[in-house]
């Protein structure tokens, strides 16, 4: 009603066909011709395997048609109602680009933004980049989000300049064919200052004389370790979209799939309840830990020790195999209390747009939506409900939010995209770091989820495979958690429920081990999905490679296997990194006292009332016992 000035940007691209994406042939649910013997452990249940093809490669929404466009594929304005970033506002702005400089290895941009109209409002920076593209060799979008902020409330005529810096590794792409790893090609970078994707306001260029290779020991500074090829086995037979002579491959690689069977190579990896033996899958050089000892450290101890600090084998070896099997297969919207080590019981909760609980009466505020929070493309906006949610788990005793979601939206069909931000990795990686920062200040455990690919409701818990390259899986999905891990420092994911290729992504050790905890420096818990089994989700699998905790509150994920050394050495890893990130949380940095701050003050004044009551009686009753004292010596 005018009252208040609408400064919100769209999170996905608004076509008008949205059964002509790229993408639309390739959702939903293949089911496998050839697998029962896979899929079936016994008479009695009759599962299926499905796939997805995420044939699109890098071009997920805006990064296709402003990509298209430039190759001269569509014609953008007959295609493109919306464009990704496109808003409205009752007052009119300037853009102005001051400077792009470089310095190093970081890029600064100044932008001066003025309210030229008459009503005052807050207007939106978004900066992009193009990057060189060279036919024929690594997938380049046309248009790339690199960076974007708020202004503050800017009155008529009045202005602001918005300073923003950003690595120019961020520019990096994924060379999943040839070198194995991250590459700063040689050429000329645009940086851009737009309206949204489409609209160019102004830009500046920076060039690089020869490639910068981020390979062997010379890793992104952001990463632990440096990246290199992990996910070969997730490309399967797929003809992917490539850019290639104006995207000449379009009409092959965005055809519907013709082929149902799963081959030889890939059944011979793909584990389920009905082939996996967790007995015969042993670690060779596994050795029995100690367990059950006599000690008398608790975890409080542990409270902000390093998570390679000695002392974790001292607590670690107080803990018997039964209690690391509980603490493990019982985790559920809580964690079991470990009496060895001092544990009590937690409480966790689901998410993401609040703290709801599903067995108990604690219930925080609900609010907006993952999507109207990132179309504010406001940064502290997201900080502040982040540090709501973790102010109220500290009131209600919750330690753990099953929350930011941050998947993709890949398509307008996936079925959960109120629970993720946008379509653009960096979009939704932004504004979840935020939310994260927000409730950890708060000490609040935050589990990002669902890690990763799981962008489709379809068949998901049915063996869903996702078939995609490194290059999409890196640069397009898992982006948004590897912002949300390294600027939010969250120590809690959830797992999902697909496969990455023929690997249940709980059970991922390329996604869970070497790219969340080698290259990304992740220390902390991974937690499934809720634990279904659905024919395939088994613990024994998850805790060998990667996964810590089973999302249930029954027994239903219980070990097979507790007495050999492989199963026991990787319980007690499960067990530290479950343990790191509660000591890490509100329970032990003493934030979270499990009574709510307004009941605490309302304790005080009725404690201060009840004093100031008896005060007054004990003065009121001294009174009258001096007047009939001075009465009875009178008398």
């Amino acid at each position: 009603n005018g009252t208040v000035n609408p400064s919100g940007r769209t999170v996905d691209t608004y076509v008008y066909d949205v059964l002509s994406t790229p993408v639309a042939k390739n959702i939903g649910a293949f089911p496998y011709d050839n697998v029962s013997e896979l899929v079936n452990a016994d008479d009695t249940t009759h599962y299926n395997a499905y796939f997805v093809n995420y044939v699109e490669g890098i071009y997920i929404g805006y990064k296709f048609y402003e990509t298209a466009a430039a190759e001269g594929l569509i014609d953008y304005d007959t295609v493109v109602q919306y464009p990704f970033g496109y808003g409205l506002s009752y007052t009119s702005f300037a853009q102005e680009l001051l400077d792009v400089s470089r310095s190093g290895d970081d890029v600064t941009v100044k932008v001066k933004v003025t309210n030229t109209g008459s009503v005052a409002g807050k207007e939106v920076v978004e900066i992009y980049y193009t990057p060189p593209y060279y036919n024929g060799g690594i997938e380049k979008s046309a248009v790339n989000l690199i960076d974007f902020a708020k202004t503050g409330m800017l009155a008529p005529n009045e202005s602001e300049v918005v300073t923003l810096t950003f690595p120019m590794e961020n520019m990096a792409s994924y060379d999943d064919a040839n070198l194995g790893c991250y590459i700063l090609e040689h050429g000329d970078y645009e940086i851009s200052i737009r309206s949204n994707a489409h609209e160019v306001i102004d830009n500046r260029t920076i060039s690089l004389e020869k490639d910068v290779v981020y390979d062997g020991g010379n890793p992104r500074a952001s990463d632990r370790k440096t990246a290199g090829n992990a996910f070969d086995f997730a490309r399967g037979d797929v003809t992917y979209l490539s850019r290639a002579d104006h995207f000449a491959n379009y009409e092959e690689a965005t055809a519907a799939p013709t082929q149902f069977s799963m081959s030889d190579e890939v059944k011979a990896g793909f584990w389920s309840m009905a082939n996996y033996d967790a007995a015969a899958d042993t670690i060779a050089d596994a050795k029995m830990p100690a367990t059950g000892t006599k000690g008398s450290m608790t975890l409080a101890d542990l409270a902000g020790a390093d998570y390679d600090s000695a002392k974790w084998d001292d607590l670690l070896n107080q803990m018997t195999v039964e209690e690391m099997a509980q603490l493990i297969s019982v985790g559920g919207y809580s964690t079991m209390g470990v009496s060895s080590i001092g544990l009590n019981a937690t409480i966790e909760t689901d998410g993401p747009s609040g703290l709801h609980s599903n067995f108990t009466e604690l219930e925080g505020t609900s609010f907006p939506s993952s999507v109207m929070v990132a179309s504010t493309w406001n940064k502290e906006l997201a900080r502040q409900k982040g540090e709501l949610i973790g102010r109220q788990g500290q009131e209600l005793g919750i330690s753990g939010w099953y929350g930011p979601a941050m998947n993709i939206h890949r398509s307008a069909f996936s079925g959960r995209n109120f629970e993720y931000y946008s379509e653009d990795a960096l979009l939704s990686g932004k504004m979840a770091a935020q939310e994260v920062i927000g409730a950890r200040e708060h000490g609040m455990q935050c589990y990002v989820k669902h890690f990763a690919l799981n962008d489709q409701e379809s068949q998901r818990t049915g063996m869903l495979t996702v078939w995609s390259t490194e290059q999409a899986i890196r640069e397009g999905y898992l982006k948004a958690f590897e912002i949300a891990i390294k600027e939010g420092k969250t120590t809690s994911v959830m797992s999902s429920y697909n496969y990455i290729g023929n690997q249940w992504a709980g059970a991922c050790n390329a996604l869970l081990n070497t790219v969340l905890r080698d290259e990304w420096g992740f220390r902390g818990v991974v937690v499934t999905d809720w634990f279904g089994g659905y024919g395939y989700m088994n613990s024994d699998l998850s805790i060998r490679n990667g996964g810590d905790r089973m999302l249930t509150t029954t027994s239903t994920a219980a070990l097979a296997d507790t007495a050999s050394a492989t199963a026991v050495s990787s319980m007690r890893r499960a067990c530290r990194n479950i343990l790191f990130s509660l000591v890490n949380s509100s329970l032990y940095a003493g934030l979270s006292t499990g009574i709510p701050q307004w009941q605490r003050i309302l304790y005080i004044a009725d404690g201060a009332a009840a004093a100031c009551i008896i005060l007054l009686e004990a003065i009121f009753v001294s009174r009258i016992l001096r007047k009939k004292y001075a009465q009875e010596k009178k008398a």
